[in-house]
């Protein structure tokens, strides 16, 4: 045993267990403390680790202890983010290291840029300045960036909105937690109810926000109105998309508490905030919050732990909330403040079904396109209007699939259970490609049939590309742009592709559902949608509630504004004339279920009715959030030997691990895309009635499969496992 001052270090490795390293005061400058980022020796090279503890013991010799190499420039992270990283290990079933680490940027686990940086460092946090410009990315700065959202220029509706949020306590005192569900239509002005909220909070000295967006595409325009809004803050902006650098700098701005807004994507919520007071999570039903890789956690239910461990305030803002938090609104535990009106007095589209099993419907035999005749009917009016349509389809790329018409052959990708897609030339690739969605290989089109040889190779299906190929021929003269993860990959990225839109310099937009939710588009008055039904098929039991969803967010981006000449062509000519002047906009949706719950719904435009039904059906099966799940994830290079793996371990946790626990073992089963990237995968879905009784299962198994495995790989059979609480699809 030894009596010098011992750290215990996290790392990220597949393991539980922590590494002790001497430390030297001498050497690093500073006694050590729970939080500091460290480089420390690790095997034959260097790991970045963080100290999770301090002590004067170790079980090992002091001759075989290590010391910690270097200390990273800057504070400690705070005792409150420690405190919610080891929740979050702990409830998503991960090693502490493996939970940590990943949430520091690149930049700071590289120490060559600790020493770098750290006059800088010094330098900054003495002046304190502003990040304004190094936080946005060249060019981002809009030229006709919007004026500051003021409170006196919200309607009343919104105006009372905003009484009742700065009503509630926003203190960090005992009484200091709260979780509000802003639930308002699209275009309702939710952006400035919140915005205008957290003005109120940031006049304390010091405070610090977090605004949480589901994806990347959203942020550049929520970034400028918080900007408007807040010209005089430092706003630091989070998500993966940033350089390396910058986004390390903005981390290091919300770390030392100099950045008071921190706006970022999901793995913002694991931020180090020091001073954080409140928090919003934006679009909080969107499935982008939950992590599908590592630690599978869900941004918007960590957000609201850690407002629930820090006692601050936290509203959860939706035109369409999730069943959760719904439900948690109508048991009283979340309160509720509803925006019923649009904010520029825009009324709510109308929305037609287009049955396509009436022939009457189908596609124009004039314009060899794949529409029904009534959308490209609207699409004719609405040229003539020079208003802008919007046409959703969500399937990128030009067809799903390739195939020869002798022989059946289809174009399968070899190393997964998912077709390759075939896509045109254009700004990905100079030649027509074959590419898989799912594990990225990208092959040339065959000349001729690879089973066959014979040369008539045609696609089947349709996806963005053929789309716009279709439309750009039936309507030559219009201006046509597609937005999808091809298109603003490369060239113009998808944020200046917004700005042509907003600036009317397009006049029918295609794209995926990147184009469906957030956008505030001011002159489109039709939306199209096309193989809505796709969602329907789904195994996934969330796929109508996901449905529902994207359809209402798409829906509301039309009539954003009141404008009496809106444009669109009934369905019924007979009867909707008579209506277009009251009409803000109008959404036609393809289908061939009309009679679908979630489309009677959507008509409405009723959410809490769905809500209320979908929440009715679950509970009668007994689904979330009427049950608790968890997955065990196996993958190995067979499926027999994954189901093995699965069945094996089944087994062993009936037999010993559940005497006294109530828990669901369903049979294993493959998953729904069995092959991906080589590897064959397999799951064993775990069911229980309470949360608590599921995590006491689930900690048993996780020791049961580390003590069988080297890391997350079983020693028989070489199975790569993960465990994964509360599910985003089964």
């Amino acid at each position: 045993m030894t009596s010098q001052l011992i750290v215990q270090v996290a790392v990220d490795k597949p393991l539980r267990q922590f590494f002790d390293y001497a430390w030297s005061v001498e050497q690093l400058g500073r006694k050590p403390a729970i939080g500091q980022i460290v480089e420390v020796p690790f095997g034959r090279g260097s790991l970045i680790g963080v100290v999770v503890q301090v002590s004067n013991h170790s079980k090992l010799e002091p001759s075989k202890l290590k010391a910690v190499a270097q200390l990273a420039p800057f504070p400690a992270l705070d005792k409150s983010l420690m405190q919610l990283m080891a929740f979050t290990s702990n409830y998503y079933i991960h090693g502490l290291g493996e939970t940590l680490l990943p949430s520091i940027p690149q930049y700071w686990k590289k120490p060559k840029n600790w020493l770098k940086q750290q006059s800088a460092l010094a330098e900054e946090a003495a002046i304190s300045q502003p990040l304004h410009d190094q936080q946005i990315e060249n060019g981002s700065k809009s030229k006709s960036l919007k004026t500051p959202i003021l409170s006196d220029a919200l309607n009343p509706e919104q105006a009372a909105a905003l009484k009742k949020l700065k009503s509630k306590k926003q203190t960090n005192s005992a009484n200091g937690f709260s979780v509000t569900l802003l639930q308002g239509r699209t275009g309702s002005g939710k952006t400035a109810v919140f915005l205008n909220w957290l003005a109120s909070i940031l006049v304390e000295k010091n405070a610090q926000v977090l605004i949480l967006v589901p994806e990347i595409n959203l942020t550049p325009q929520l970034e400028r109105s918080v900007r408007a809004h807040f010209p005089s803050h430092t706003m630091a902006v989070l998500h993966s998309a940033l350089p390396e650098k910058k986004r390390g700098m903005a981390w290091y701005a919300a770390q030392t508490g100099r950045a008071q807004i921190i706006l970022g994507t999901r793995l913002a919520v694991l931020t180090p905030i020091p001073n954080l007071k409140a928090i919003v999570v934006d679009e909080e039903h969107d499935a982008s919050y939950k992590q599908q890789e590592g630690t599978r956690y869900s941004a918007r239910d960590l957000a609201v732990w850690r407002a629930h461990q820090q006692q601050i305030a936290i509203v959860l803002s939706s035109a369409t909330p999730s069943l959760e938090t719904w439900l948690a609104v109508q048991n009283g535990r979340y309160e509720l403040i509803k925006l019923n009106q649009r904010a520029q007095g825009g009324t709510m589209p109308e929305v037609c079904l287009i049955d396509l099993n009436d022939k009457n419907n189908q596609s124009t035999s004039t314009k060899k396109i794949h529409l029904s005749k009534p959308l490209a009917n609207a699409i004719d009016a609405n040229l003539q209007k020079k208003q802008q349509s919007l046409v959703l389809i969500n399937r990128r790329g030009y067809a799903p699939v390739l195939s020869c018409l002798s022989c059946g052959w289809l174009s399968q990708c070899p190393q997964c259970s998912a077709y390759l897609v075939l896509h045109k030339p254009g700004v990905i690739t100079a030649k027509p490609v074959l590419s898989c969605h799912h594990c990225g290989l990208v092959k040339p089109v065959p000349r001729s049939c690879p089973s066959c040889g014979d040369v008539d190779l045609r696609p089947i299906g349709q996806g963005t590309q053929k789309i716009e190929d279709t439309i750009g021929l039936a309507w030559p003269a219009a201006r046509v742009l597609r937005i999808d993860a091809d298109s603003s990959r490369r060239g113009r990225g998808a944020e200046q592709m917004m700005q042509a839109i907003h600036a009317g310099e397009v006049d029918i937009i295609i794209g995926t559902q990147m184009i469906a939710k957030g956008h505030d588009y001011q002159n489109i008055s039709l939306v199209g949608v096309l193989d809505a039904d796709a969602r329907l098929y789904s195994h996934d039991f969330r796929a109508p509630e996901r449905l529902f969803a994207q359809l209402i967010q798409v829906a509301g981006r039309a009539g954003r504004a009141d404008r009496a000449e809106s444009a669109y062509l009934e369905v019924s000519p007979k009867d909707a004339l008579s209506t277009a002047a009251n009409i803000g906009g109008i959404i036609y949706i393809e289908t061939r279920h009309p009679e679908a719950a979630v489309f009677q719904f959507l008509i409405q435009h009723d959410v809490d009715g769905f809500l209320a039904h979908l929440a009715i059906e679950r509970e009668e099966a007994q689904l979330p959030p009427f049950s608790f799940q968890a997955l065990i994830h196996a993958e190995g290079k067979s499926l027999s030997k994954a189901l093995e793996f699965l069945i094996e371990l089944k087994q062993e946790i009936v037999s010993n691990l559940l005497p006294e626990q109530k828990i669901t073992i369903y049979d294993p089963v493959a998953k729904s895309m069995v092959r991906i990237a080589g590897s064959d995968r397999a799951q064993l879905v775990i069911e229980a009635t309470h949360r608590n009784q599921l995590q006491v299962v689930l900690d048993q198994i996780d020791g049961l499969l580390r003590a069988q495995s080297q890391g997350r790989i079983s020693k028989k059979d070489k199975i790569r496992w993960s465990i994964e609480r509360d599910p985003a699809l089964i």
